[in-house]
This record gives structure tokens, C-alpha cells and sequence, in this order.
């Protein structure tokens, strides 16, 4: 990974700084971690978790150590009462893995589909509903960690003091002189005490040395919120906490800020479990989130103010209690308008996509080349009110447009954002000024600097003005005591360099107005086939902006540069699905494919088009002669492959591996086939690859459809159909146009009158956007499995059911909406159907997955070892090359769902 590609990538987080390290290194387990340390003793070492952090705490110009790939593990113990989990599992994933306890971390911050359990600790991560009671600091029950010299130490067990004094002396020894320096001076403790009522990530957690008196245990909770400055923590176990099964959601808007803030103590004492301030430039941007309320939507903002109150309730009659105080209380308020208290779904949903889009939407709708800048602070609740209403009067001073207030008005904690370019001095000098302006308005109020984004780099300058110099003071004694080199994450939450905030600015050139919008703030990471073996949608980003600014040349490496940004990309558009502005950068690797296509290949795949049916024949047919050779003639037929590979391009040639199947049958028509209102066209990769067991998904679908007399109708022409995404995903532009006219002849005659039917998924899809392009085409696009769902089971018998069915999503069938049609059909023939916990698409994406087979390993690797734990009766899907790349990975057979339910209703 020590290549300029990478350097440059991992230079880039969801922060506005970016630092380019010296080298990166993937870290295999904690002993490697141990090593590292214990062999660059002087140099600096910063590790990499999600990158979600705001601050620049994830950043470092020496070694970046990625502790994310490597360290997934999670393990349940006390019957989900406690949790250890590795450092790169997500917040998300482990949440999911104790929702069958009903439990879930303490901690909840917005990131958890990115965020990292080791920046969780570091950055003693909170939230929306956890306050400062079930934050990381108060929920931990014990680290393993290691120490700058490479000593490990395991908080939690019995002899840990005793081991922390024998290998590390000093540090065990020293911590404890520090406590008693500090709790001889009341004056000290009451300061620690005051700083740390509120939610406080700036500096260290002094207050450790307040609620703890052993050496390990002061260690353990110094540790949480230290940024990666005073050691690696290798697993982390957590006290966990009730997931709540009931909640009410109520939104109110006031007049004004000052009528909101008033509100806030009668509406704390209703046992609200969030309360979200949002100010009147947050309900001017809000008015056009997609999906936002129509009381949003249709306010006359003049300067209101609303909250977002939420309830929660262990059972129905918990919530129907707290709710019926919420109402008593409201008559009292000064309150303009409301959206009453309510548990359904979608209404709720609205509400938090309402809050929880407001950065995005800001962000979003940024110039291109700008920068967006989210900090946050905390300040008593009293004097909430005043805060918001002047730090509003300093964005109109310094010309910050469009700057929302947003935050966990309960906790006295707001997040605003900043937008500029941030990479001129005009702008610099403007920010720091503001910053001192800022600085000191908060602390005017009591306040903190940072509330849960941590210190990082855009703070640490002023740690000693918030704490004073002997709190300081001690900061420096605890570094100096625990990493005397200072090589930990150096100018993390202590420098030196009073100006460090105002360095390294991330330069964000305009590059593509779809993609000018990116904030890198990593969501699409966990979501990306390729997030392990190369690089993710982020760091493709990240990657387009450092070519554009000059940082990276990709002439200097071209093939590392095609291999990792364009060969191993899926372009499977989950990235879309999970970025909260939408952005696919699949689609931008597709656009780089048709832009370096040759016009002789794209000539090739427009003649491939015209002459689709004899095509798929042709690879049919060598399919099923390579499956039927004898040994010794497939290891010769490998090597031919492996050697026309090499000699043209391993992205024309797919690889052809013994365990892919026979060709499958030609798609035909039936005969005497009568007239449908049901247009099904079955997918030409059913017919290029034979089904894993007879009869396949078309002669599968046809028996269940005749089963219970629904008729279904073939075009004359079906060989020589495709749904296009074969095109697409090459950037074969000609080609699929092409194949659109094809369909669009085909089926124009149905128009309005018919439903077309696919049986895979992302044909489904493909055919969805086919038709979206054709003009006056009006005719609607379902799977197999929405059709099976719709006319077939409701008339269907289904005699044997088996006892456990395992499932894999497609990115189709996720993106389309159809996962909830997938797992109908499956309980429909099974007692028991799991979605694996660590499912994410297979990237085997067409013929993804047999060009570059390493991809489909790589994104499958976690997914595979909980399917071989979970050891079900039948595994299924909805499209066959997924069902390929799954049987490949898991050794498991995986069919079409739609074969299993017609052997479970007419065998």
C-alpha cells in the first residue's frame, strides 16, 4: 500500500484538513500494531480508523497505520449485556449484531454507518440521545491497548495494575502522583468537574483522575477522547444499553430562538430522549430537503426557531405515559405551530431526514472548489439563547452565508457550518479572525470549544485558553509521561505550532459539478466492494481533486492508477445509496471507461449489440464445452486463458475458472402462447450461464405462473434482448443505444397495456432505465420476485417448507426497493430467513467479478465467514452472476429464490 495512489487518498478525510503521510501501512492484528511502534521509536505514527473525523485528528505526515481493515471482530458476551469489538468495526454493524438482544452502544453519533468503533473511543463519540451519561467515557468496561514503547496491557483483567507497574513503571507510577497533585487542590477539582458537566472533547479526560484511583483504570479512561496521542486500542468492551423498542416523534416550532430555549427545561422533564434545536436559516435551507414535512416545507420563515422532541419507551404503555406528559406540558408553551407527537414510520422518518439532512443540503449545495467546515461546542443551557443569537451576528460579520445551527439543544451542544475556499489567505485571515471571535464568545459562556468532534488539529491551539495554564499543564505531563517521544498523532489536540488550525486545508478544486458536491465524509465506504482491496468512492473523489490540483500524476503510474481507480470499481451505485447527497460515483468510473474505450472496441460491442443473440450462444457454448473437458484439458485451458489475458487486456478477457457452470439454454418463447398483459423478457445471463440445478429461474417462474393460471407472454425476439447494462457499466456508449432501439421496437407495441417482467435483478433495473429514456414509452418495470409476490403466492400452496433459508441482497434489488419482496418469497418457504449481518454487494457485477476476480473475494470475505457460521439449509438470491460470485466465495450452492419456492410448492 506504500505507493503515491494511497499516500495521497488517505491524505483525504471528512475533515477540511488534508496531510499527506510518508508511507501507509495496513496493520495485520494488535501484535503488528505492537511491532510497528516497537521498530520506529522516533517516528511519528498516526492511525486510521473510518475517517469520519471532523477535526484532523486522523491525519498524520509521518506512518498512517490503517486499523480499520484488519479489525472487524466482534464478540458478544453476558447475553448482550456487554460487547468487544475490534477497532474497525463500524458503529452500525455492531448495533446490528445486538439488536436480537435488544441492546445497543451507549454512544449514537449521526456517522455510525462509517464511524469506527476505535474512533468511537478516541474520540469519546456521543450523540443525539446518549448526553454525556452513555457516552464512550461511562460506558467502557475495559481496553486492550498498546502503549508508544509497544507494551500491551488489557485494562480488564485482574492483575492489570500490577502488569501496567512492572513493564511500564513511570507511567503507573506517575499517573498516580498526578492524581494527587490534582485532588490535593479543590480548586482544581471543582475547575475539572465544571469543564466536564458538559459534553467536552477538548483536551484530555482529566476528569479520570477524578472518578477513578488505580493506574489502569486512570489509563483506560484517559485513553477514550485522547485521538490516538497516548496509545492504540486494540479491542474495546462496552457496557451496553437498552434498545428501546417504542418511539414518538413531535416537531415544534417557536417564534424564536429565544421562545425555544425557554421551552427546553419543561420539555427535558417530559424524559425526552432527543431534543434537536434547528434555527431559522436551518428552516429556510430544510424547506427543500426532498421529503420534508409540508409544515417545513410551507413555513414563512421570519426567524423561528423549531425542536425535534423524541420519546422512547421500553414498551407501549412507557411511551403512552411520557407522551401524555409531553402533551400537558405543551399547552403551557409559547409554540406557533407543530407537528403533534407521533410513532408512524413515515412521518417519523420525515422528521429526521429533516434534521439530519441539513449539513447535507447545506454542503451540498456549496460552490464548487468551496470547502464545508462543521465545528461544534457545548455551553451551559441557560445560555443557549444568547449563544446562537450571537454566534449568528458573527456569520453575518465576517459574510459566512448560509451558515445553520443545528444541535442537541438538551445537551447545550450546537453544530454550525462554515463554507469558503479556504485556500487563499483573504479567506484564511477571515477564518482565523472568526475563530478568535468564536473562541471567545463560547468561552465567555462557560462553554467548551468541542463538544464531540474532538480537538484534532482545529482546536488544539486552544486547549490551554478553555483550561487554563496548570490544567495544561498537566495535558503536557500526561503526553510527556505516556509518549516522551511525542510520536503519537503529533499536533493532535497539543502543539506547539499556534497556527496549525490554519495549515494543510484540503485544496477543493472544481473537478465535476456532480461531484464538486462530495464532503468526503466517507459513508460510502463500508458500502463499497472495493473498500479493502483498493480504493473506495471517497478516495476515487479525493483521487479525481488531487490530479486536478496537481498532487498526483497519474502518467507516473498509469496501471496503478487504471487498477485502482477505474478496473476495480464495481460501479455497482451503492455508494449513491449511502452518500447522503446521493452521489454515485460509479457513474463517474463508468464516464472514465467510455472515455478511454477505443473506437475499434467500441465498435466491436456496438456489433455485439446488433448480434446479441448469437452472441450469448457463442458464450454459452464455451461454457459448457470448458465445463465437460477432463482434467487435464481444463488445467490447458486455464493457462491458455490466463496467457490471452496477458496478451490482450485482463479487461477484455474474462478469467474462466473450472468452477463457473455450463452455458445455460437458449430464452425462448413458448408455443401457442397466448396474449398477457405480463411482457416477460428473461435476462440473457440465465441463458449465458446455466442455473445452479434444474430447471432454471425462466422454466422456474413459467411452472409457478401456470401453477396458478397467471399467463405470461415472451417477445418473438428474446434472444436478441438485454436490459443494456452490459454497455453501460464498459462505457460502451454506441452499443447501448443500440440495444435500446432493440427494446424499445420490441416492446413498443405493449405500450400502456403491459408489464414487463425480468428475472435478475439488475436486468430489472437496466430495463427500468431503458425504458425511462424512451420517449413515449409508458410502460412499468418489475422483477420476478415483486411479480412472484404479487399474483403468484397469494394463490399458491407451498408444501414443504424448509427450516432456514440464507439470503443475498443484490445491489439491484436494494436499490430498487425489492428487498422486502426477497424476504417474502423466502419466509414463504422457510421457518427461519437471515440477511448476513456483514452483507454488502458481492462485486462480481456482471463480469466484474471473472475480469478481476480479487474483487469479489475482497468484498466478500466478512460476508463469507458469517454465511459458513450460520450454516443454513438453502442459500438464494435474484440474479444469477451474484449467485455465481456467491457460490465461489462461500463454497455454499446459491439459487435463484424462485427455484426454491417452485420446488417447495410443486415438487
Amino acid at each position: 500500500m506504500a505507493n503515491e495512489l494511497m499516500r495521497q487518498a488517505l491524505a483525504h478525510d471528512a475533515s477540511h484538513f488534508a496531510v499527506v503521510p510518508d508511507a501507509v501501512v495496513r496493520a495485520d492484528n494488535i501484535e503488528h500494531v505492537a511491532s510497528l511502534l516497537k521498530a520506529n521509536p522516533s517516528r511519528p505514527v498516526t492511525f486510521r480508523g473510518g475517517g469520519t473525523s471532523l477535526s484532523g485528528q486522523g491525519q498524520g505526515a509521518g506512518l498512517l497505520v490503517d486499523v480499520r481493515t484488519n479489525f472487524r471482530g466482534v464478540e458478544v458476551r453476558d447475553d448482550g449485556g456487554r460487547i468487544t469489538c475490534q477497532p474497525g468495526t463500524t458503529l452500525r454493524y455492531t448495533n446490528a449484531v445486538l439488536s436480537p438482544y435488544h441492546r445497543k452502544l451507549g454512544p449514537d453519533p449521526a456517522s455510525e454507518g462509517a464511524a469506527t468503533i476505535g474512533g468511537v473511543v478516541a474520540n469519546n463519540s456521543s450523540g443525539m440521545t446518549c448526553g454525556t451519561e452513555l457516552n464512550s467515557y461511562e460506558t467502557i468496561d475495559s481496553l486492550t491497548v498498546v502503549l508508544p514503547s509497544g507494551t500491551m496491557i488489557e485494562t480488564g483483567a485482574a492483575d492489570a495494575d500490577h502488569h501496567l507497574h512492572s513493564r511500564e513503571n513511570a507511567i503507573s507510577t506517575g499517573l498516580l502522583d498526578l492524581r494527587a497533585r490534582i485532588m490535593s487542590r479543590p480548586d482544581l477539582v471543582g475547575h475539572i468537574r465544571r469543564q466536564f458537566s458538559l459534553k467536552n472533547t477538548m483536551g484530555y479526560g482529566l476528569n479520570s483522575f477524578l472518578d477513578h484511583a488505580t493506574p489502569a483504570k486512570i489509563l483506560e479512561h484517559l485513553l477514550i477522547g485522547s485521538e490516538g496521542t497516548l496509545g492504540f486500542v486494540g479491542s474495546a468492551t462496552f457496557r451496553t444499553v437498552e434498545k428501546k423498542t417504542y418511539a414518538s416523534t413531535a416537531l415544534l416550532v417557536f417564534s424564536s430562538v429565544f421562545d425555544a430555549m425557554s421551552s427546553l427545561e419543561a420539555l427535558k422533564g417530559t424524559g425526552a430522549s432527543a431534543i434537536e434545536l434547528m434555527d431559522a436559516q436551518s428552516l429556510t435551507v430544510g424547506k427543500v430537503i426532498p421529503g420534508v414535512p409540508g409544515l417545513v416545507r410551507d413555513l414563512d420563515v421570519f426567524g423561528q426557531a423549531a425542536l425535534l422532541v423524541e420519546h422512547e419507551g421500553s414498551t407501549s404503555d412507557e411511551l403512552a405515559e411520557r407522551v401524555r406528559d409531553f402533551q400537558h406540558v405543551l399547552r403551557d408553551l409559547p409554540i406557533d405551530s407543530k407537528i403533534d407527537s407521533t410513532t408512524d414510520s413515515a412521518t417519523r422518518s420525515a422528521l429526521w431526514s429533516f434534521r439530519k439532512g441539513l449539513y447535507t443540503s447545506v454542503a451540498g449545495a456549496r460552490p464548487s472548489g468551496s470547502t464545508a467546515l462543521l465545528e461544534d461546542v457545548a455551553v451551559p443551557m441557560a445560555k443557549l439563547a444568547d449563544t446562537c443569537e450571537e454566534l449568528s451576528v458573527l456569520f453575518d460579520q465576517f459574510g459566512y452565508e448560509n451558515s445553520v445551527i443545528f444541535g442537541h439543544a438538551k445537551d447545550g451542544n450546537i453544530h454550525f457550518m462554515l463554507t469558503d475556499t479556504f485556500g487563499n489567505d483573504r479567506a484564511r485571515d477571515k477564518y482565523e479572525r472568526f475563530t478568535e471571535d468564536m473562541v471567545d464568545l463560547i468561552l465567555s459562556r462557560e462553554g467548551t470549544l468541542k463538544a464531540e468532534h474532538g480537538t484534532g488539529r482545529v482546536m488544539a491551539p486552544f486547549v490551554e485558553r478553555q483550561y487554563g495554564p496548570e490544567l495544561y499543564g498537566i495535558m503536557r505531563d500526561i503526553k510527556k509521561l505516556i509518549d516522551p517521544h511525542g510520536i503519537l498523532n503529533p499536533d493532535a489536540i497539543l502543539s506547539d505550532n499556534d497556527r496549525i488550525y490554519l495549515q494543510n486545508f484540503k485544496e477543493s478544486t472544481a473537478v465535476d459539478p456532480s461531484f464538486d458536491r462530495c464532503t468526503e465524509c466517507g459513508f460510502c465506504e463500508p458500502v463499497c466492494p472495493s473498500e479493502d482491496l483498493t480504493l473506495t468512492p471517497r478516495q476515487r473523489i479525493a483521487t479525481m481533486r488531487n490530479v486536478a490540483t496537481g498532487a498526483l500524476h497519474p502518467s507516473d503510474a498509469p496501471a496503478e492508477y487504471e487498477y485502482g481507480m477505474v478496473d476495480t470499481c464495481a460501479a455497482d451505485s451503492m455508494c449513491a445509496v449511502a452518500c447522503p447527497l446521493g452521489i454515485d460515483t460509479g457513474e463517474l468510473v463508468k464516464g472514465q471507461r467510455a472515455g478511454t474505450m477505443s473506437p475499434i472496441a467500441d465498435r466491436g460491442w456496438d456489433v455485439a449489440a446488433r448480434h446479441w443473440g448469437a452472441f450469448t450462444r457463442v458464450a454459452a457454448t464455451g461454457l459448457t464445452v470448458a465445463n465437460v473437458l477432463p482434467g487435464p484439458l481444463k488445467k490447458a485451458t486455464r493457462s491458455l486463458n490466463a496467457a490471452g489475458r496477458r496478451i490482450l487486456d485482463p479487461n477484455v478477457l474474462p478469467q474462466w475458472e473450472p468452477d463457473l457452470p455450463a452455458g445455460g439454454k437458449s430464452r425462448r418463447r413458448r408455443e401457442r402462447e397466448a396474449p398477457s398483459r405480463f411482457l416477460y423478457v428473461p435476462a440473457c445471463v440465465n441463458s449465458m450461464f446455466g442455473p445452479e440445478g434444474e430447471p432454471g429461474v425462466q422454466d422456474a417462474l413459467l411452472q409457478l405462473a401456470d401453477a396458478v393460471g397467471v399467463l405470461l407472454s415472451i417477445p418473438d425476439n428474446v434472444d436478441s434482448l438485454c436490459c443494456g447494462t452490459v454497455w453501460s457499466s464498459k462505457g460502451a456508449r454506441r452499443g447501448k443505444d443500440t440495444m435500446k432501439s432493440i427494446v424499445e421496437a420490441a416492446i413498443a407495441t405493449g405500450n400502456g397495456n403491459v408489464t414487463l417482467v425480468s428475472d435478475a435483478t439488475s436486468c430489472t433495473q437496466g430495463f427500468a432505465r431503458l425504458v425511462d429514456d424512451m420517449e413515449g414509452i409508458d410502460i412499468e418495470v418489475i422483477d420476478a420476485i415483486t411479480f412472484a409476490r404479487r399474483e403468484i403466492l397469494p394463490l399458491l400452496e407451498v408444501g414443504t417448507r424448509l427450516s432456514s433459508i440464507t439470503l443475498h441482497p443484490t445491489c439491484s434489488s436494494t436499490q430498487l426497493g425489492l428487498n422486502e419482496d426477497l424476504e417474502a418469497v423466502a419466509r414463504a418457504v422457510a421457518e427461519t430467513t437471515v440477511v448476513p449481518e456483514a452483507w454488502k454487494c458481492c462485486g462480481f457485477a456482471g463480469d466484474r467479478g471473472m475480469l478481476h476476480p480479487e474483487l469479489t473475494a475482497s468484498a466478500t470475505a466478512g460476508q463469507s465467514q458469517e454465511v459458513a457460521e450460520l450454516s443454513s439449509t438453502a442459500h438464494a438470491s435474484c440474479n444469477r452472476t451474484c449467485e455465481i460470485g456467491m457460490t465461489r466465495a462461500t463454497g455454499a450452492h446459491y439459487r435463484h429464490i424462485l427455484q426454491i419456492l417452485r420446488d417447495c410448492a410443486l415438487d
